[in-house]
């Protein structure tokens, strides 16, 4: 059973260690630096951000996704991250998060959301695909702070 529900300060180190994990994994995310818990929290209180996570019935980090606001776009735009644990995709983690995210941005008054998304990740591509967000745009030759460069798929989900 995955339960979802709103983050809280006291998740921050369990949140940091599932992220970690993924960018030591490296290949679906443009984060290339580890994260302290701190990085995390403090972006709970940015205005208009949502932050939800996943969790198995005995309280195990699944996953987490949060939404804030992007300014670069035009309307009141959310931009979306998702993360689950390193094994633990395809099991529904995603499709309840996405639930419950998608019904805080329209109670916020979000027009849309945008997923920004490492063209090379195809899990992630596939993920958004089955939510219903659409490509718009492409950024090409991204630079990662490892030096990396890639391409990102931009992707849009209408409210």
């Amino acid at each position: 059973m995955i339960h979802i529900r709103r983050a809280g300060a006291l998740d921050g180190a369990a949140m940091a260690e599932l992220l970690n994990e993924i960018i030591r994994a490296g290949g679906t995310t443009a984060i290339t630096q580890e994260v302290k818990r701190d990085d995390l929290t403090a972006r709970f209180d940015t205005p208009k951000s949502v932050w939800n996570l996943a969790e198995d019935e005995t309280g195990v980090l699944l996953g987490f996704q949060y939404v804030t606001p992007l300014a670069s776009e035009p309307g009141l735009v959310a931009e979306i991250a998702t993360f689950a644990r390193v094994g633990q995709t395809g099991l529904g983690i995603g499709s309840k998060l996405f639930e419950a995210t998608k019904a805080d941005c329209i109670a916020i008054g979000y027009d849309w959301i945008r997923a920004n998304i490492r063209a090379d990740n195809t899990g992630g591509l596939a993920y958004y695909q089955s939510r219903g967000f659409e490509d718009y745009g492409r950024i090409e030759g991204y630079r990662m702070d490892n030096g990396q460069v890639v391409d990102k798929v931009l992707k849009r989900y209408d409210l």
